[in-house]
């Protein structure tokens, strides 16, 4: 389960009718339930740990189910932390990354008039920041990565097939 992806991900295609493989995966998971949450939409299953046993780090399975034109379906499954927790990371990022490109546009623009380019030394640090965020997720992914392998393996009993991750 080891990723340098902010969100790991697999994608999959189950010789099963939409509402087939959908009703395969909550019944399968439904028996499996003593260990996770799960939450259903029509095309849309989301798999998390239960409520006890979560933590900040605690990741949760997002599956998208679309039909295929050859009648079976395709999965899409994205390993990720709660919305709140991936909210927090990407508007840090999105903040980041918008100071960065103005601290850019002003350390350059004070670079090519000759003046004191502190808008450069801005930048670093805001890159320093990026870099900090990118580590404390994949720090979390460390943490989270018991509880990724017990998702991943209730997905995979209840497709009846193995998924790599990539």
């Amino acid at each position: 389960m080891s990723s340098f992806r902010i969100r790991p991900q697999f994608s999959q295609i189950v010789n099963l009718s939409l509402e087939a493989t959908r009703d395969r995966l909550l019944h399968s998971l439904a028996q499996q339930a003593p260990g996770f949450e799960v939450k259903s939409f029509p095309a849309y299953i989301c798999l998390h740990i239960l409520e006890q046993e979560r933590h900040f780090w605690s990741p949760r399975l997002a599956l998208s189910l679309q039909a295929t034109p050859e009648g079976g379906t395709r999965i899409e499954g994205t390993y990720g932390p709660d919305a709140e927790v991936w909210s927090l990371f990407l508007y840090g990022y999105i903040g980041v990354g918008m100071l960065g490109i103005f601290a850019g546009i002003v350390g350059g623009t004070q670079l090519m008039i000759g003046s004191d380019p502190w808008g450069l030394r801005v930048l670093a640090g805001l890159a320093v920041i990026a870099a900090l965020m990118y580590l404390c997720a994949q720090l979390g992914q460390k943490l989270g990565a018991w509880q990724t392998f017990q998702l991943h393996q209730a997905y995979q009993t209840a497709i009846g097939q193995p998924a790599e991750i990539q």
